[in-house]
């Protein structure tokens, strides 16, 4: 009789799971830093105007967004019908445009606060009444480098 058994033919080592739980836990945490949050949740309509020359901005951090459009249907019972100024989250009154961009301004570091671009997500319905008024507020603060958001696409769809 021998000492030693001779190994079964067939059979597969196990497969070691033991560095499982980091690489797992090494993912979750890459994920977790590199994730960017939402920013604001639209509440009015906001169908972008179309044009064909279009550029695209370099830096998001150095853009402060101002919405403005019909109340969609779900604020609609609460706000009407009439265009409205969205900052952030909230509705807001043109008069309100000023503070809010000197608060955004705020809170960007001082060497971004003289390149800050406004970008205007308008909807294509919306009166061009109020989007004077609101540059009429941009130019009380000096806010004076504004960008209309809109879509690539042909800009005489915008008449049909």
């Amino acid at each position: 009789m021998s000492k030693f058994k001779k190994k079964k033919e067939g059979d597969l080592p196990a497969v070691n799971t033991a560095s499982l739980p980091d690489i797992v836990f090494m993912l979750l945490f890459f994920f977790m830093t590199v994730t960017v949050m939402k920013d604001s949740s639209l509440m009015i309509k906001n169908e972008l105007p179309y044009a064909d020359q279009i550029q695209k901005l370099d830096k998001k951090d150095r853009v402060i967004y101002i919405y403005a459009g019909k109340p969609s249907e779900r604020y609609q019972s609460t706000y009407g019908s009439a265009a409205k100024i969205q900052l952030n989250d909230k509705f807001a009154d043109v008069s309100d445009v000023a503070s809010y961009i000197l608060a955004e301004r705020a809170k960007k570091r001082e060497e971004l606060q003289n390149v800050l671009t406004t970008a205007l997500k308008v909807d294509e319905e919306t009166n061009m009444g109020l989007v004077s008024d609101i540059k009429q507020e941009l130019r009380k603060v000096n806010a004076l480098k504004i960008n209309y958001t809109t879509r690539k696409g042909d800009a005489f769809r915008n008449m049909q």
